[in-house]
Formats: C-alpha cells, structure tokens, sequence
C-alpha cells in the first residue's frame, strides 16, 4: 500500500512540476492587440500577479508568484511603472521584464522653436509632468554656466528633438537629458565655428531666427537683417520677442493665441524688442542646428527689412519705403486670402 501512495505522489510531483515548467516557459497571449500594463509603486505581489491575470498576460497568477517568491531569495524584486506587453511572453520572461525594469518608453517630440512653456505642455500631455513643477526647474541655469555665463534661464538650452522617457520620469532627468543632447549637438558641430562669438549672442540670435520663419532657404537671410539691424544700433522689433514678453508676465505653460495687440507690443519688458534696442536678454525657444548654422553664416546683402508674405515666407527690403510698400502689399493679399479670393 504504501509502495503504491508513494507511486501516486511521484507522478502527482511530475505532472505539477510539468505543468508548471509548461507554465514557466510555455510563451502565452490571452489578450487581443497591445496592452501596456501600470504597476503601481508599492504593489505587493499578489496584486501583480492579479493585474497580469485578469488582463490576459499569463494565463494563472500561481505561477508568476512562485517565480517571484524564488527571486526573492536572490533579493530581486518588481519594478514599478508601465510595461508594454505586444507578443507571447512566458511567466519566466514576464519576471524578468518587470524584475530588471524594463519599462514602456514614450516618444516625446520636443520640435525645433519650441520654449519652455511649450515643452511644458508637451511634457504634461505626453507623461503626466507638472507643468509648473517644469518651469521652476528651468529656471535654474547651473547646469550650463560652464558654456554660457550670461544664462539666467534654461531657455536655448534645451534641444528640440525627439526622445523617448518612461512615464512619471523626474523633471530634473528629462532635463539633464535634454542639455546632453545640447552638449553633444554643440561639441560636434558648433563649439570650433564660434570665432570669438560668446555662444550667449549666437544662442539669442538663432532663437529669433527659428522664430521668425519656417522656410530653411530664408534663414540666413533673416539672420543677415538682425545683424545689420544690430550693426545700426536699430531696433530689432521681432514679434516673436513680444509673445516671449507676454508668456514671462503670464507665467504659465498655457500657449500665445495672439494676436499681438497694442498693449502687448507696450509690455516693459526687456525681451520686447519694439523698445529696446540690441537683442533680449537671452534666448526666447530653443533653435534648431539649421538655425544656430545659419546664424553663424548670415546671408550678405542690404536688406534691413522683412514682413510675411502669407506663403510661408517674407518680401525682403532695404529701404523703409520699400518695406512699407511690402507691408500694404502684405496686407492686402491676407485680406483677399481671408475672403477666399488666393489660397494662401
């Protein structure tokens, strides 16, 4: 009798130890499309376990905590945050993927002018990140002053490009990986073309000149009418400026829906270049490597004056007369473009 329980309990051992070898390493998919799944700081494991289930990642919760309770003794543990699950995984390859952390990264698009407000905003519709919590730690120029001295802000340093953060990432990494990027792009490509030039005036003009066109092909002939302007002691009187002015005073992430009004073009700020000659005080977004290049290669000629041609780009003028012609013309064409009359 006892040759036969012994028997008995030898092959119940064997089928639950093929079973929970199948279930081990056996991949599984019980769920349609992707899912990304949250674990939540703090989670115990049985929690886990129950979010796995219920969402179709392993079929049996039994088996993932068995797998936990071992790595335990090898004090290995889960790691909160969000994990994308896009193909059959077994029990043992889920362990690993939430014991090493490997979370679900989000592509986060900073583009090319954007300022601080705005990567606010991106940052906070994208990830989830305090927006205010964002601006106050840009305002910290620390971390750059070995490059700029002049920095009182972040503003400029913070490179327009696309990365990819796990959500909840801090704001000081998204930071620090945004300068890095700065670092690399400046030590690559800019820091042997300065000549001279303090990277503070090459940054602040390139910031204008990102602002001020969308078309690549006008940017080094806006930058040749700033330095002409700047050479003339005449006053730069760049909108862009005045809405950089106006989201100062405001003080939040919440974007510019112009137009600019009188009152706007009045602000006393230093960065309102109506009223004060020369550049702001610093950069106003942070320019692109196609403007920092044009910048540093401003385009020859006269032209001391530019005002949009409603296509994208601007009608270019060396006398003030001539500008103003260029303006009423300007004006003229957006009005027949609101009335329906050209496309613009």
């Amino acid at each position: 009798m006892k040759k036969w329980l012994v028997i008995i309990v030898v092959i119940l051992a064997l089928v639950a130890g093929g079973w929970l070898a199948k279930e081990l390493y056996s991949p599984y998919r019980g769920y349609p499309g992707n899912v990304i799944l949250t674990i939540p700081r703090g989670a115990r494991a049985t929690e886990v376990a129950d979010h796995l289930a219920r969402s179709g990642v392993v079929a049996h919760r039994l088996p993932f905590l068995l797998r936990y309770w071992l790595g335990r003794r090898h004090h290995e543990t889960l790691k909160f945050g969000e994990y994308l699950f896009d193909r059959p995984l077994s029990v043992s390859e889920i362990y690993w993927k939430l014991a090493r952390g490997e979370v679900y990264l989000h592509t986060v698009v900073i583009p090319e002018g954007s300022d601080r407000f705005d990567m606010a905003r991106i940052f906070h519709d994208d990830l989830g990140l305090d927006p205010q919590a964002f601006l106050v730690a840009t305002l910290d120029a620390a971390a750059i002053r070995d490059l700029d001295p002049q920095a009182t802000t972040l503003e400029g340093y913070l490179f327009p490009d696309t990365y990819r953060f796990p959500r909840g990432v801090p704001v000081s990494v998204a930071i620090e990986t945004m300068l890095g990027r700065f670092r690399q792009v400046f030590n690559s490509e800019f820091r042997a073309n300065l000549q001279g030039e303090s990277l503070h005036h090459l940054l602040t003009l390139a910031s204008l000149v990102e602002k001020e066109t969308p078309n690549p092909e006008e940017r080094s002939r806006i930058a040749g009418v700033f330095t002409r302007r700047l050479e003339k002691n005449m006053l730069l009187q760049c909108d862009p400026t005045v809405i950089y002015a106006v989201r100062l005073e405001r003080g939040t992430a919440d974007p510019f829906n112009g137009p600019i009004t009188q009152s706007d073009l009045a602000i006393p700020s230093p960065y309102n270049t109506y009223l004060h000659a020369g550049l702001p005080p610093g950069p106003i977004c942070s320019p692109g490597a196609a403007s920092i290049r044009a910048t540093l290669h401003p385009a020859p000629g006269a032209a001391l004056y530019f005002v949009s041609n409603n296509h994208g780009g601007h009608y270019f003028a060396d006398t003030l007369a001539e500008h103003e012609r260029n303006v009423q013309r300007s004006r003229r064409e957006l009005e027949e473009i609101q009335h329906g009359h050209i496309h613009p």
